[in-house]
Parts: C-alpha cells; sequence; structure tokens
C-alpha cells in the first residue's frame, strides 16, 4: 500500500485551481484562432479577437480569465493500492479555500440555494469519486462557471423520438441559450442511463479531450452533425451572430431502459478551464 501525504495533495490542486483561472488551454487557443478565418461575421472576429487578447493579458497581470471563476467541479479516481489516513473531500475542500482565497478568485457559492448566504471561501466542492486500480490518486477538474452551467438541460425522451428527437433538444437548447453560456461553446451530450445518469455522461463529457471522438460510430456521428447544425444556427461568438457558436461537441453514451431515453446537455463556456492532477 502506498501512503498519500495531505500536504501534497492541497498543494497540488491549490497551484492547479489558480492556475486554470489564469491561462487558457493552448489546444483552445488554437481552435478559437483557426475559427477567426471561417468565421461570417466581422464582429463575431473582433470578438474572437478580443478572447484571444483577453489569454494574453490575464496571465500578465494576474487577473482572471473570467470573473466567474466557478464551482468546483471534481472527477476523483482512488487507486485501489493507496493508503489514505485524512477525509479527502475534507482536504479537497481545504485546497480549495486556500486557493480561492490566496489566488484572490471570486467566491460564488452559497451555503443554501435559498438563503443565499456566501460560504466566502468557495466551498463545497462537487466531488464524483470512483475506485480503481493502481497505486494513485487522479483529480479531474473543472472551474465551472454559473452562466454557461444554467443553460444547461436535461429532458426524458420518448424512445420513439430517437436519432432526430435527440438532434432538436440539442439544437433548440443552444439557440435559446444565446449568449448566455459565452459562445463559443463547448457541448457535452450525455444520452442513456437514466435521469441522473444522463447527466453525468454529460458533465463527463466536458472533460474529455478536446482532440478525441467518441468510440461509438452513432456518438461519433452526432459529435460531427451537431457541430455543424449548432453552428449554422447563428447566434455567433458571445451570442451577436455569426458561425462560430461552438467549438466542439463530445457525445457520451450508456444502456438504458427499453422504455427510456435520457438526454442531458451540459455547456461550457469558451474558458473551459480543466485540469488534471496525478498523485
Amino acid at each position: 500500500m502506498r501512503k498519500i501525504i495531505k500536504e501534497e495533495v492541497i498543494n497540488s490542486l491549490k497551484k492547479g485551481l489558480i492556475n486554470v483561472n489564469l491561462y487558457l488551454n493552448p489546444k483552445l487557443k488554437n481552435m478559437i484562432s483557426g475559427a477567426i478565418a471561417n468565421e461570417s461575421s466581422k464582429l463575431g472576429q473582433e470578438i474572437l479577437e478580443t478572447i484571444l487578447e483577453n489569454a494574453e493579458i490575464a496571465p500578465k497581470v494576474n487577473k482572471p480569465l473570467c470573473q466567474d471563476t466557478g464551482s468546483v467541479v471534481i472527477f476523483l479516481e482512488i487507486g485501489r493500492e493507496i493508503y489514505l489516513d485524512f477525509d479527502i473531500y475534507q482536504i479537497i475542500d481545504q485546497a480549495v479555500s486556500e486557493a480561492y482565497q490566496e489566488g484572490f478568485l471570486r467566491k460564488s457559492i452559497v451555503e443554501h440555494p435559498l438563503d443565499r448566504v456566501n460560504t466566502k471561501d468557495n466551498t463545497k466542492a462537487i466531488v464524483h469519486t470512483k475506485m480503481v486500480e493502481g497505486d494513485k490518486l487522479k483529480f479531474k477538474v473543472a472551474t465551472k462557471g454559473g452562466g454557461a452551467e444554467n443553460m444547461s438541460a436535461i429532458r426524458m425522451l420518448k424512445p420513439s423520438d430517437g436519432y432526430e428527437g435527440i438532434v432538436d433538444f440539442v439544437l433548440e437548447t443552444v439557440f435559446n441559450a444565446k449568449g448566455n453560456p459565452c459562445p463559443p461553446i463547448i457541448v457535452g451530450l450525455g444520452i442513456g442511463g437514466n435521469f441522473e445518469k444522463s447527466a453525468l455522461l454529460a458533465k463527463e463529457a466536458l472533460y474529455r479531450d478536446l482532440d478525441d471522438v467518441a468510440t461509438h460510430e452513432i456518438d461519433r456521428k452526432l459529435e460531427v452533425e451537431l457541430l455543424q447544425k449548432i453552428n449554422d444556427l447563428g447566434v455567433g461568438p458571445m451570442g451577436l451572430g455569426g458561425n462560430t457558436t461552438c467549438l466542439t461537441v463530445k457525445v457520451n453514451s450508456y444502456p438504458c431502459h427499453i422504455a427510456s431515453l435520457p438526454v442531458a446537455i451540459n455547456i461550457q463556456c469558451h474558458s473551459a478551464r480543466e485540469f488534471e492532477v496525478v498523485i
């Protein structure tokens, strides 16, 4: 058994949380840069150029890419051959608290959804845990902004709605969102399982590498078709018109009940602040 030192967890997460709010993913930079030449709207081109300019300025002046530094959402993998002599969830929240206070990041979490009293340190984090083989801890972390998250949706379709029903639901959701999720967006689509599983699939889809494609051929077809059709909607950068509404679509699927077709859409903004820590 390998013992994990809690200070290593705290320090690694804290550093990652601060940096991810300052530095735009290089792959995203390239995608946005490539989109400029293909953007039909002059205003849309200017917005995309401004996004890239903002990404250059943020780390130089030590200011976040966006004022909404998000809620912390983690997919945690715990190797069966490690030993923890501490509460991993408590340590995660300690790292979040220290990062958001020391990094002067905006604290956006309220203690209760109705009394709206701010926790003042951006805790608690949202953690999804899985036991895996090996002797490592893996944290896949996102700081998820409220604007994009609020435009996400879930619907229990009928099996007869099928492929076209899913396409229609995604296009309706993205079109109605307009500029609220700060496009160009990334769309995570979860199909199958049940009510809560589809939502988790959609969230997990957003953590996939920007370059990868779905393993199932139907999911791959959806990714290609939806990307084209979303960009044909004309929403454009920041919702002000154009053909760069979405940078990529990621589809995850799972077996489901014969009477069900659960579909969830999780939308990510153009900053897509994500990082991974392996200890």
